[in-house]
């Protein structure tokens, strides 16, 4: 099935188009804290299948979101990490996940650790903190 861009004249529907898959924000929430293998999303991202987490890793590779360093030849084996245009990202997983404490603890599944959304949540606000979204001259300055 071919897929269809939602809208080419909104930047908001441009960008659903690249991150709005299901899995796709949280595979970047879980690099926010630093480079992760194959099998690290794999033990992270429980229940999604193998092919998808490769689609949708492709898919953010393609967009320059993630980058691609393979650390074994035999077998092939790749470590994924955000580029500075991914971790901007951030912020955006960041904003949703404290929306979503803030207005939709009671609806949770009960079965949610809140415990670990907290400290996902937190693992992201400080790598963050530790190395800052860089935009404009300051971004351009540091690539050169």
């Amino acid at each position: 099935m071919t897929k269809t861009n939602l809208d080419l004249t909104c930047p908001v529907a441009r960008t659903l188009d690249i991150v709005g898959e299901r899995w796709t924000l949280l595979i970047i929430r879980d690099l926010l804290s630093g480079t992760m293998r194959f099998q690290d999303f794999q033990e992270r991202l429980p229940g999604m299948a193998p092919n998808v987490l490769s689609d949708r890793l492709k898919t953010l590779e393609a967009h320059r979101l993630v980058r691609r360093d393979f650390y074994s030849d035999h077998p092939p084996r790749a470590a994924y990490t955000l580029t500075d245009q991914g971790r901007e990202l951030g912020i955006v997983v960041l904003a949703l996940g404290r929306w979503g404490m803030r207005n939709l603890a009671g609806k949770l599944n009960k079965g949610l650790h809140h415990e670990e959304a907290f400290r996902h949540l937190a693992q992201a606000d400080e790598a963050l903190k530790r190395r800052p979204v860089q935009r404009g001259k300051a971004a351009a300055k540091a690539a050169s």
